[in-house]
């Protein structure tokens, strides 16, 4: 337990720390905006995690723990509903002008002295529980850690001035993209799901076997030149490409193209979280649709792949791509290295599978339930993680997961198909 604690010391402020730096970069102003429902202002993001640990945490582990303010576990709860405190309205988070920012932060250091406090004096008896929802804690905040850069990137977006978040992110060199390598694989009977070792999240289990037919799987993600070449041949004005909710999404939403991109006297341009640069032909596509990714596999000929399919083939490989550790912020090309490339990092990967519960699948008791159980209806599995992500946050197992028309997200995909 003494390895474990001391891990899980050093591990916490360490997360804890990279969710600030992150905002670093921005002004007073940015800290409240919400320009559309699904993403919510950077503030609300750094109170719902301190929230986190000190519902499941704080309150039930530490003797004497006081709360910081009464009223808080009302306006940063997310979704939580058996925890008796009801939540603030998603849509309106952006509407709260209180509390300041200044008190949102020391919230956090309220919240982390008293979480230092726990780690190092929890008595063994408590030590379990603690360790368990001290590692979902941790990887909570780092998916919001990811939420908070994709929500700045769509905030700032909604603004004309296109703002920068910041500046100086590097950038590739414009080229154009490798040509794809098919890669076949036999399937037949393999396991899926993650094993007891380590930590996951439960969606992630029980681990089960499942059939693989023949199949080949694209060495790489579709490209942005690719995905011009769809534009080009007029794949957002064919319904015969669509599926029937995708057709609909089309014509309601006007899209042309993915998110962010711009045509400007025939020449295309994409908002970054740099700021407006020339589309890049080589670097992965993303911030598109799973309706988008289907249209453009049939436009292709193809397919995406399966969850299963893209487990197999990432399985046992390193976590080798572009996170956010590496300060990029934005997908970079692929690269002529053999093999498949770019199964972790750079973009989320669109798969063509239903989010379900594996087979066995039971939801924990009580609210910490809730975490991922309740989502499984009408939304599509990603894997791999972005540019994004943690590098340490992501596995093979990893199932993300968002609704089949959301695009804000750095999300991509490749293309597969089955082979007779």
């Amino acid at each position: 337990m003494d390895i474990e604690r001391a891990r899980l010391a050093e591990r916490y402020p360490r997360v804890r720390q990279f969710s600030e730096q992150l905002c670093e970069p921005l002004e007073i102003e940015d800290y409240g905006l919400q320009t559309v429902v699904e993403a919510s202002p950077p503030k609300w993001h750094l109170a719902h995690v301190s929230w986190f640990y000190e519902t499941f945490l704080l309150r039930p582990l530490l003797s004497g723990y006081q709360v910081f303010h009464p009223r808080f576990e009302y306006l940063f709860n997310s979704y939580y509903e058996q925890t008796g405190t009801g939540f603030w309205p998603r849509p309106e988070r952006g509407l709260l002008s209180r509390p300041r920012v200044a008190e949102v932060y020391d919230y956090r250091h309220h919240v982390d002295a008293a979480m230092t406090c726990l780690i190092a004096e929890c008595p063994e008896r408590d030590w379990p529980t603690l360790a368990s929802r001290l590692e979902i804690g941790l990887n909570h905040e780092q998916q919001h850690q990811e939420l908070l850069i994709t929500d700045i990137k769509r905030h700032f977006a909604h603004n004309p001035l296109r703002p920068a978040y910041r500046a100086d992110l590097p950038m590739s060199p414009i080229g154009d993209p490798e040509p794809i390598v098919w890669q076949s694989h036999a399937g037949g009977l393999t396991q899926i799901g993650a094993v007891a070792d380590g930590f996951h999240f439960d969606n992630e289990s029980p681990r089960h076997r499942v059939f693989l037919e023949p199949f080949a799987l694209a060495d790489r993600p579709v490209t942005n030149g690719e995905f011009l070449a769809f534009i080009q041949d007029g794949g957002y004005g064919n319904s015969a490409l669509w599926l029937s909710d995708g057709w609909a999404e089309v014509r309601k939403n006007g899209w042309r193209a993915p998110l962010y991109w711009e045509e400007r006297d025939g020449e295309w341009s994409l908002m970054t979280l740099a700021g407006m640069r020339p589309l890049n032909p080589a670097e992965s596509v993303c911030h598109v649709s799973y309706y988008e990714a289907d249209a453009y596999a049939t436009w292709a000929g193809k397919r995406l792949p399966t969850e299963a399919e893209w487990e197999q083939v990432a399985a046992g490989r390193p976590i080798e791509g572009h996170f956010v550790d590496d300060g990029w912020l934005h997908p970079r090309p692929a690269g002529r290295a053999a093999g498949p490339k770019q199964l972790f990092g750079d973009v989320w990967e669109w798969t063509g599978s239903a989010y379900l519960p594996y087979p066995g699948y039971r939801a924990a008791a009580g609210a910490l339930g809730e975490y991922n159980g309740k989502f499984m209806c009408n939304q599509m599995v990603m894997r791999g993680g972005s540019c994004a992500t943690s590098r340490d946050h992501v596995r093979a197992t990893y199932r993300n997961f968002f609704y089949p028309n959301e695009r804000w997200q750095f999300k991509g995909f490749r293309l597969a198909e089955t082979l007779s």
